[in-house]
């Protein structure tokens, strides 16, 4: 499956909340979510930005999809 290219920050904020993340603050064009997870915080930094690059999009599905044991490719599909 082909990492979606149109995502923007608000899609993918949507989905992580879904999964348990909550937005705590933004500083400039850069959002910051957070999880507890296990004992484990686990925050994320998303770029407000619309779409967000392919290389980005990829590293915080990567670092989300392990975190929480997800297969990427149906956390892409979700995306769509």
């Amino acid at each position: 499956m082909r990492v979606p290219r149109d995502v923007n920050a608000g899609d993918l904020i949507k989905l992580l909340e879904k999964y348990g993340y909550i937005k705590r603050r933004q500083t400039g064009s850069h959002i910051q979510l957070n999880k507890s997870l296990n004992g484990i915080e686990h925050n994320i930094t998303i770029p407000n930005h619309k779409p967000i690059k392919i290389g980005t999009l990829q590293s915080i599905a990567k670092d989300i999809c392990e975190l929480n044991q997800l297969n990427i490719h149906e956390f892409y599909e979700k995306l769509q």
